[in-house]
């Protein structure tokens, strides 16, 4: 009989301790007939990760397993899982999030039966500690890394490559045996933000001919900082977010007829755009889509910065 796993859901984590018990605890409490393992990745936590990492193989020898990972960075904490993990099937959850009883189960049926798919995914919904200010709507929930597209699965690939994210998705082990590991040049870096990391390799895999599917009934929920619930840090992401676009270097993206500084013209005629509806938006004091439009115009700056940065 064989006893490994048939899905490894790898846990990477950095300094939450309190949170990564919730997110085990929550893959624990599946209901379902799966067979899988949690492969906790620490990678470099100076708080008591590893005290609860132990306390949870103690009580759960059978299902929890501990890795670490030295080389900083949450591309390298995963090609660490995949590599640690067992199974044919590996899923990703963050530290920070909790998944619905049935999660396992949407998962591992639809892949079950749909051999031609190559990865599911599922959202990302927020916990509120606290209101969330008025100009927070769905439309900012990329840089708290959430995700929602509503109440019907929908295939993903390269005629609709739409983004999911690490925070709840599972691949077919053959995914990374074929193209590879998440890339460390797209990761952030001491308080660096907006990495594309998770969004290069699924346009990587997307691109090679494979299928995904988007499942909402494959729920993850986290807790939402409330640092990340200011305009100032949103800036923020979103200037970081350009500099990582700009090192991707996406051909399909970025396909124009001229470059003027390594920049696509048609990002400054899109970025003319945004300049003219925020100062729109400004002068008739439409704050909730001046700031959309702010947020695209800190895209740009960090882009541009990037791509005329002096090596």
């Amino acid at each position: 009989m064989d006893h490994r796993p048939e899905v490894s859901i790898v846990i990477p984590t950095y300094n939450r301790s309190t949170l990564l018990r919730n997110a085990v605890e929550s893959v624990l409490r599946q209901d379902t007939h799966w067979k899988f393992e949690i492969v906790i990745v620490n990678n470099n936590s100076t708080d008591d990760t590893e005290a609860v990492a132990q306390d949870l193989i103690n009580q759960h020898p059978e299902k929890v397993t501990y890795v670490i990972e030295t080389k900083q960075g949450n591309a390298y904490a995963r090609n660490c899982g995949v590599k640690a993990a067992q199974a044919n099937i590996i899923a990703f959850i963050d530290d920070d999030v909790t998944v619905e009883s049935n999660w396992l189960r949407a998962c591992m049926e639809v892949l079950a039966s749909h051999e031609e798919l190559s990865f599911v995914g599922g959202s990302v919904l927020p916990e509120w500690d606290e209101a969330a200010p008025a100009w927070l709507t769905s439309e900012h929930w990329a840089p708290l890394a959430l995700l929602d597209y509503g109440p019907s699965e929908f295939r993903i690939s390269g005629n609709n490559p739409l983004g999911l994210l690490t925070a709840n998705i599972a691949f077919r082990r053959n995914v990374f045996d074929e193209l590879g590991m998440f890339s460390p040049d797209l990761q952030r870096v001491n308080d660096s933000i907006g990495s594309m990391e998770d969004h290069e390799f699924l346009l990587r895999v997307c691109r090679s001919g494979k299928q995904g599917m988007y499942l909402p009934n494959m729920v993850a929920k986290a807790p939402v900082d409330r640092a990340r619930l200011t305009k100032e840090y949103h800036r923020r992401w979103h200037t970081g977010h350009g500099h990582f676009y700009a090192l991707l270097r996406d051909p399909e993206w970025e396909r124009s007829k001229f470059y003027l500084l390594g920049v696509p013209s048609h990002l400054y005629k899109q970025t003319a755009i945004d300049a003219l509806r925020w100062m729109g938006r400004t002068v008739t004091a439409n704050t909730q889509s001046a700031f959309t439009a702010e947020c695209r115009l800190r895209f740009f700056y960090g882009f541009y910065r990037q791509r005329t940065r002096r090596s």
